[in-house]
């Protein structure tokens, strides 16, 4: 091989042709010992929309929060219209995790049959623009 085509190799313009003899060899040498992973730079999160019917469901929504780290959409209408006493508990869990846990709720919309929020945990950060 002649300087030329070493540079072309090495630039990627011509493969160099490996026979199974050499593959066989390099692997013998450890060329191929070495684990990679790959990871993705930032944590991956589901966001959960939720329509709560029951405080069973608020309280799963808490612990989704707070323990899986993943942001929830809620749609308090349901609550809101057919038991006022549970829409009031939830609106109390929300400003606890608010205040105890650090945890940011934006209203998104709020018109007759939807009463949207998000929930986000104290590592995700809610921005609010105009």
């Amino acid at each position: 091989m002649s300087f030329l085509d070493d540079v072309k190799r090495s630039l990627g313009f011509e493969e160099k042709r490996y026979d199974e003899g050499s593959l066989a060899s390099d692997y013998r040498q450890g060329y191929y010992d070495d684990d990679i992973i790959i990871s993705p730079e930032h944590s991956l999160y589901k966001i959960m929309l939720m329509r709560p019917k029951t405080l069973d469901d608020v309280n799963y929504i808490v612990d989704q929060l707070l323990n899986e780290n993943n942001p929830i959409i809620l749609d308090l209408s349901f609550l809101e219209k057919e038991s006022p006493a549970n829409f009031k508990l939830a609106g109390d869990k929300i400003k606890e995790l608010r205040e105890n846990y650090g945890a940011a709720a934006l209203l998104l919309s709020q018109c007759e049959d939807k009463n949207l929020i998000i929930i986000a945990p104290s590592n995700i950060d809610l921005v609010k623009v105009g």
